[in-house]
Order: C-alpha cells, then sequence, then structure tokens
C-alpha cells in the first residue's frame, strides 16, 4: 500500500536541517556558532515574559477567537497604523500561528489547485514548498545585483501571458538578501497587481529593522494586498509561534474559516505575551536588539572582503546578508555541511533560496553577537587559507 502522496514530495527545508544539526551538536558539547538561521540570539523582551508569568497564574489560558485575541489584534493595528501613517482597522487582523501558519491560510484563501504564483529567486523556500504542496505552479522572478535581488514590476509586466500570474510575493527586507525594495517600487508593484487582477502578498516579516533605508508597508499603496507579520524577528519570539494577517475585506470570513479547521486559534499564553511585546517598555529593548544586528552586519562588511569574499548582497535590514561563494566551491550545501564539522561555522545553503544559482551562495545570518561574528568570520578566513 503507497503511503505518501505526490504533494509531499516536495523539497527539504535545508536551513532547519542545518538548524537541527546546530542543536545535535550543542548537545553533544561541540562548538558551534550559528549563523545559519534567522533566529535571534536574544529572548522575548521583559514586557512579554512578565505579561506570560502573570497570565500563567490568573488563567485557564483556553481557546481565543479564531480570529485571535482582540487586544494583540488592537496592538497589531495601532502599531501598524502609527508606524506606516495608514489605517489599519483591528477588525482586519488575523492572529496566526507564526507567519507560517498565516502564508497557508491566505494561500488557500486566494489560491485554487493550478494557480500561478510569481515569487523572487533567490527567496524563501518555505513559499515555494507550501505551494507545490498545494497545486500552485510558481513562476520565479530572477534578480541579482542590477535589482539588488529584489523584484520589479517590469518583471512583471515582461511575464508572458500564460505566466500572468494570480497572486505575487514580495518580501522586504528581504530573505536572503537583506535588502528592501524602495517604496516607490512597491508603489509600482502594487498598481500592476491591482491593474492585473492579481493579489500582492506582503511578507513583512523583518520589518521593524532597517539600517537607515525606508521601510514602506504594502498597504500604503494597496487596500487589497495581503499583509503578513510576525513576533518571530523584530519581536525576538521565534518559538513563541505568533504572527498575523492583514488582510482585504473579503478574505476575512474564508481565512476565518480557514482558520478555524486548520489551527483553531494561535497559542493562547503567547498571544497574551504578543500583547505586551509591543509596550513601549518593550519596543526600547528590542532596538536595542536591532543595534547588535547592525554592528554584526558591519562586521560582516569589514570582514568578508578582508578574507577573500568580497561579492554580496549588502542588508539594508532584517537579519540576513547573501554571500557569493563561487569561488571557493560550486556546491554550497556540502560546503556548509564541511564547514560545521571542521571549523564550527553554520551558515545557510545558497540552494534553498534559489534552485538555478544558489549553489554558489550562502545566507548568513547578522543574529549571534557582534564576537562571535568576528569569530566566525576569522574561522572562515583560516580555513580557506589552508585550502588554498
Amino acid at each position: 500500500m503507497r503511503l505518501v502522496s505526490d504533494r509531499s514530495d516536495v523539497q527539504p527545508f535545508r536551513v532547519m536541517q542545518m538548524l537541527d544539526l546546530v542543536h545535535r551538536r550543542r548537545r553533544e558539547g561541540r562548538d558551534t556558532i550559528m549563523l545559519c538561521a534567522g533566529q535571534p540570539a536574544t529572548g522575548a523582551p521583559a514586557a512579554a515574559l512578565d505579561a506570560a508569568e502573570q497570565e500563567l497564574r490568573a488563567s485557564a489560558l483556553g481557546y481565543t477567537e479564531v480570529l485571535g485575541d482582540r487586544q494583540l489584534r488592537e496592538e497589531v493595528a495601532r502599531w501598524h497604523s502609527g508606524t506606516y501613517g495608514v489605517q489599519t482597522p483591528a477588525d482586519n487582523v488575523v492572529i496566526t500561528t507564526g507567519s507560517s501558519g498565516g502564508f497557508v491560510a491566505a494561500f488557500l484563501a486566494v489560491l485554487d489547485h493550478g494557480d500561478t504564483v510569481a515569487l523572487s529567486c533567490p527567496g524563501y523556500p518555505a513559499y515555494r514548498n507550501i505551494l507545490e504542496s498545494l497545486g500552485a505552479r510558481v513562476v520565479d522572478l530572477v534578480c541579482d545585483e542590477a535589482t539588488r535581488f529584489q523584484p520589479t514590476a517590469d518583471m512583471l509586466e515582461a511575464l508572458p501571458a500564460e505566466d500572468r500570474p494570480r497572486a505575487v510575493i514580495v518580501t522586504s527586507p528581504g530573505n536572503p538578501s537583506g535588502t528592501i525594495i524602495d517604496p516607490q517600487e512597491l508603489a509600482r508593484i502594487a498598481r500592476w497587481c491591482e491593474d492585473n487582477d492579481t493579489v500582492l502578498i506582503s511578507d513583512e516579516d523583518y520589518h521593524g529593522m532597517s539600517f537607515g533605508r525606508p521601510l514602506a508597508t504594502a498597504r500604503q499603496f494597496s487596500d487589497r494586498a495581503v499583509v503578513v507579520g510576525t513576533l518571530s524577528k523584530y519581536f525576538s519570539m521565534t518559538g513563541w509561534r505568533v504572527g498575523w494577517l492583514i488582510l482585504p475585506d473579503e478574505l476575512l470570513t474564508p481565512v476565518e474559516n480557514l482558520q478555524a479547521s486548520l489551527a483553531l486559534c494561535a497559542p493562547a499564553i503567547s498571544q497574551v505575551a504578543g500583547r505586551a511585546a509591543f509596550s513601549e517598555k518593550a519596543r526600547t529593548e528590542l532596538d536595542g536588539h536591532v543595534e547588535t544586528y547592525r554592528a554584526a552586519r558591519r562586521v560582516l562588511l569589514d570582514e568578508l572582503p578582508k578574507i577573500g569574499f568580497p561579492r554580496f548582497a549588502e542588508p539594508d535590514g532584517g537579519l540576513y546578508l547573501w554571500l557569493d561563494v563561487s569561488h571557493v566551491t560550486d556546491d554550497s550545501e556540502a560546503w556548509c555541511h564541511t564547514l560545521v564539522e571542521e571549523i564550527g561555522v553554520a551558515f545557510a545553503p545558497g540552494v534553498d533560496f534559489d534552485p538555478v544559482h544558489g549553489h554558489r551562495w550562502v545566507r548568513l545570518s547578522l543574529c549571534a553577537p557582534e564576537e562571535e561574528t568576528r569569530e566566525a568570520c576569522r574561522r572562515l578566513g583560516e580555513y580557506v587559507n589552508r585550502r588554498s
């Protein structure tokens, strides 16, 4: 009897495989510097921890409303409206089990089997894997230095008629590039989507983390866009598994009905902690975390060229740097595994993010403390020198 479905035949998420390897090595007491995952080394802000501790004693922590705890939805709406100067009603916010749960619900609400979705290449691998498992067809928007590894409206306009997408996914700051789409270009993409009856899905998981370049939300340019956010990145709450969708009115009921069967609700204790994460006290703490990412970024920008890696996407924000390693390997996955074993430094293989050219690239994280990042560069430099 055949147990495995065709839809389950998707590529592994190699970043998570590498993260599992790091966890195993650390359990064994083996020194490992983790630059493979977008997981802040810092934990949840103190205000969130305090709120969770109090709620554990005071509440039975039953199911919340399917759309999420009302107070948390209001906090998300208030933060989003205040940050970007847009009208974001709490009624249009849906709390999800991480942004990953949000993507699944949004894709199911928007796409039918066989629909086409355009996304940037390189890009976040889970988009592709989820979409393929749902029966969608992915069209790659191939991005490079010329567009700072971000898609453009011109790329969409150049697609042949048979590839015109039902949905377009943009990610800014990017994963794996860390680059930010200029607001004017995001506006052009939003207009193109409206003109072509295409749903714009804007992954804004890394908002809150910019190193100087302005960040825009898709809702500044279209109230028909689907915005995705999370507590995992800027808010430093990866394992709490809370994200959100900001939806057009007509998608609210479909997503609510899907969410009720897919997840019932996001974790109740995490939603309580999430409310406190939007407080002024927590935001001050979290802004301090961004400075640690900025420091790690500066180390990489300074040290990588010195040790023979001069070509990379300079990150404008977020948690990553996209590094060209084509002069030392044409198999980034094997190279990453060798680095872990030989020098105890974990990078993310580029083939996760780009199935065409990713064998020549790797993704580095800005999440490690400055001194660990510096030590990782030192080890890498010594390794390359020995090999050469």
